[in-house]
């Protein structure tokens, strides 16, 4: 799904179904909630910590995409009450990093 077309579903959901945007500050206080949720998985997948109870790892990948999916939902919900095309960001916002490390990782001894 192209982007555009994702923020206007977003968009049309929250008008019919959603009722109304919440708040941009309690749209920031969900965001952080989700990531929080997105590292708290990671942590246990891929670091020291484990689950309480024992799930498989195609559980365990699923609930990260879940996660990720809500991570993207709020951002895009940010995006459009604050009148952010989310294509025209990304986009510029690559261009940024292309320009400003083209030589950066290349050169950084610890990545090798």
């Amino acid at each position: 799904m192209e982007i555009s077309t994702y923020q206007r579903e977003v968009d049309e959901w929250i008008k019919t179904i959603g009722v109304r945007y919440f708040s941009e500050l309690t749209n920031m206080a969900i965001l952080t909630e989700e990531v929080g949720e997105v590292a708290r998985l990671v942590s246990r997948m891929y670091g020291e910590q484990s689950f309480k109870t024992q799930i498989s790892e195609d559980e365990q990948k699923k609930k990260l995409a879940d996660e990720l999916a809500d991570v993207i939902w709020v951002v895009t919900c940010l995006a459009n009450q604050t009148g952010i095309d989310l294509s025209n960001a990304i986009k510029d916002n690559m261009d940024k990093k292309t320009q400003r490390d083209s030589q950066r990782h290349k050169n950084n001894t610890k990545l090798y």
